[in-house]
């Protein structure tokens, strides 16, 4: 990946609605080449989804916890994943080091909905005990900052 892949990573980080004529032109490139090089970077798993950013309030998720899962057994297996993949309310789940085996980013609307995601997660085989933590507020979130990577080599 190029200097040129990371400014059209950029640009659809800022706007991935824009046309490949104003993609190219905010790269240096033509309408072609900046389509042809987004389609590679598809093809690569570079670009996983385009998607668009919902204020969860605005659609009532209003409620944003982060919750920790002890386990007694290894988690990192499919059918922890399927599990976890089951209940809609979870947006990640990570496999972490340390205290905790996963991670799991909720979003409910209310906190009782938070409590029946809870008691879903511990119904989870091999799931011995969770630690949540509520957000309060968001100060911000970024997107990948992929204009501030130092290419490897």
């Amino acid at each position: 990946m190029d200097g040129t892949d990371r400014a059209l990573l950029a640009a659809l980080q800022a706007d991935a609605t824009q046309a490949y004529a104003d993609l190219g032109k905010a790269v240096g490139l033509s309408a072609g080449s900046a389509h042809e090089r987004v389609r590679k970077l598809r093809e690569r798993k570079v670009i996983r989804r385009t998607t668009v950013d919902v204020d969860p309030a605005a659609v009532q998720r209003g409620v944003l916890a982060f919750v920790l899962l002890q386990a007694n057994s290894w988690m990192g297996d499919p059918p922890t994943r399927d599990a976890l993949a089951a209940i809609p309310e979870i947006q990640e789940a990570h496999i972490v080091a340390g205290s905790a085996s996963l991670l799991v980013k909720v979003r409910t609307a209310t906190t009782e909905q938070l409590q029946a995601v809870l008691r879903r997660a511990f119904d989870i085989d091999g799931v011995t005990g969770t630690e949540t933590i509520v957000v309060l507020e968001t100060f911000f979130e970024r997107p990948l900052n992929v204009l501030d990577q130092d290419p490897p080599g």
